[in-house]
């Protein structure tokens, strides 16, 4: 019986090598959660023996927060798989130690695996990498996607989290039917980019952790690299591969942080009358195939170190869709670590599928998403002058489709642009979460 597993770990190890098993007891402090974490990276957890009154972290001292889920749950979670009946109460069970010497030594961590766990996920220790996948509706290409995780990981331990947003395509049922060894997270409702990937981040269990679209293909060995990458520049706070449009062509993925010129010009009707700030804006002057600095980096596949995660935490769930891989990589930047772009690693994004089956509501997301951001980082006045503009901006765009329409051009094209944009209007585009 140990207090602290790394106080003795050389007798722990002893007497795990002789078929003994190690028992905890006391409440779960943060240093005793570290412990236990290492633990469940080098030994079995069906040898660690918890009897606890208080299965939560005590305050981080360095945060001032309690309950951290990037390092409690996944390490709660597991503890309840060891304890078994002793979980729910009861005290009757048979304590696993009196068969301690019936029992042969402690055998290897790893276990063999079946053809239905390609990514060697029937182990003891956490993995290297945790890929997570929030889905939506896009059924076929998540196959695609899974399947090329599996082709692509290398030598690599990896886990696959899909949270599943609702789907109405049968994606979840795919996941389970032909991905067993998936994690699979259905959701009750569509809830959202951020939400859903801070679901999956509390599952994940890997040193470094992927977010990755459903409608991504990973190409060759961008997995490794991208790891390597990481492991090599500690420096670094998160990573992105070149993404690929379907024909091959590099797809614009690296930015650098908006200013407020820039909320004025894209994706309206001024884009066209400073081309130098959206240049800059879309890291234009940064060949394609170098690797470089940048000051954030498109959702669609960023990896993070643990680490990193845990000083900065998870997405914003106040942004919906849109701008909360901005926000995460200001918060890194803030946090002293780099953001890189690495061509090295190809990742294929078929851009949209998702969102294109709601188009309204992709508008509506796409500038409450920019406005929250700029209430977040540049303050009320601006973000109040801008959400003004971007009104103005649908209704000179609704009165110009409406005149197109009424002079027989493309007559069923203008009635959904002008419903899409009435709509938009309707919805005030007051900025998300306020």
């Amino acid at each position: 019986m140990l207090h602290s597993f790394s106080a003795d770990w050389l007798t722990a190890e002893a007497a795990l090598g002789l078929g003994f098993y190690l028992g905890f007891t006391g409440p779960l402090t943060y240093k005793k959660a570290g412990d236990l974490r290492a633990i469940a990276a080098r030994v079995p957890l069906d040898r660690v023996l918890i009897e606890t009154d208080a299965p939560f972290l005590a305050p981080h001292p360095f945060r001032g927060q309690r309950n951290e889920p990037a390092y409690v749950r996944p390490v709660a979670e597991r503890l309840a798989e060891v304890r078994g009946p002793a979980e729910r109460g009861g005290r009757d069970h048979q304590c696993p130690c009196a068969q301690r010497r019936a029992e042969p030594p402690m055998g290897p961590i790893d276990q063999p695996t079946g053809p239905t766990d390609p990514l060697n996920t029937v182990h003891h220790r956490p993995p290297m990498l945790s890929i997570l996948i929030v889905n939506w509706n896009v059924r076929d290409l998540l196959r695609d996607c899974l399947g090329s995780i599996a082709r692509g990981r290398g030598e690599l331990e990896v886990e696959v989290i899909v949270v599943d947003s609702a789907s109405a395509d049968g994606s979840a049922a795919m996941v389970a039917a032909e991905f067993p060894w998936v994690t699979l997270l259905p959701q009750a409702e569509n809830v959202g980019f951020p939400r859903g990937n801070n679901i999956a981040l509390a599952r994940a269990r890997g040193d470094f952790l992927l977010l990755l679209n459903p409608d991504t293909v990973v190409l060759d060995d961008a997995l490794p690299v991208l790891v390597a990458y990481l492991q090599a520049h500690p420096d670094v706070g998160a990573v992105g591969p070149q993404l690929l449009n379907p024909d091959g062509s590099v797809q614009s993925s690296r930015r650098r942080f908006p200013t407020l010129a820039t909320g004025f010009l894209e994706s309206t009707w001024l884009e066209g009358l400073a081309p130098g700030v959206l240049r800059r804006y879309y890291a234009l002057d940064l060949p394609d195939d170098a690797t470089a600095d940048v000051e954030w980096l498109v959702g669609a596949g960023i990896m993070i170190p643990r680490a990193v995660y845990e000083r900065v935490g998870g997405l914003d769930e106040g942004y919906f869709m849109y701008s909360e891989e901005l926000d995460w990589c200001r918060r890194i930047v803030a946090g002293g670590w780099r953001v890189v772009y690495h061509p090295a690693a190809r990742v294929v994004h078929h851009v949209g599928k998702s969102s294109e089956q709601a188009v309204t509501a992709r508008h509506i997301n796409f500038q409450r998403a920019k406005l929250r951001y700029f209430r977040k980082y540049h303050g009320r006045a601006a973000t109040a002058i801008l959400r003004l503009f971007l009104l103005g901006n649908y209704a000179w765009q609704l009165a110009l489709e409406a005149v197109k329409g009424a002079l027989g051009s493309q007559p069923e094209l203008r009635r959904q642009r002008v419903r899409a944009y009435r709509d938009v209007l309707r919805s005030g585009l007051r900025p998300a979460g306020y």
